[in-house]
């Protein structure tokens, strides 16, 4: 397993630990936690998962699309073999950031409605992500 993948599992794995389980990892079940943190959770929320929808988007839409009209296919195929994988790892780690930075702003026992569907929605993205970075070929 290459370094990458190595890190979205261990990334990925605290996101699940944080998620599932947010009191082990510090957060308190009533929602206080310090303001400098709970800024620089939300920014990393704010981040990531805008790295990952950006990414997603662009690899994609338009990426995909310049590549069909102007390569030959043999080139085409080889990018396409280079440029997948990284873009799988690099949003596999970024839902893991956005989801266990969400989860631990929201814990499970004290968020609302919408807060619990959204932790639901992230973790439903990292559990969809991760196997396809796990599993690709190097």
């Amino acid at each position: 397993m290459s370094w990458p993948r190595q890190l979205l599992a261990a990334v990925a794995f605290i996101a699940m630990g944080v998620i599932f389980s947010p009191e082990s990892f510090g957060s308190k079940s009533d929602g206080q936690i310090s303001t400098r943190l709970a800024t620089y959770l939300k920014l990393a929320h704010f981040l990531s998962f805008s790295t990952a929808l950006g990414t997603a988007l662009w690899v994609t839409f338009v990426a995909v699309v310049v590549m069909v009209l102007n390569l030959p296919r043999h080139l085409f195929g080889n990018l396409r073999s280079k440029l997948f994988p990284a873009s799988f790892i690099l949003v596999g780690i970024c839902c893991a950031t956005s989801a266990g930075s969400f989860a631990y702003l929201h814990p499970w026992k004290s968020s609302s409605t919408d807060e619990s569907s959204n932790s639901g929605c992230c973790c439903l993205r990292l559990h969809s992500i991760s196997p396809i970075c796990l599993s690709l070929d190097p």
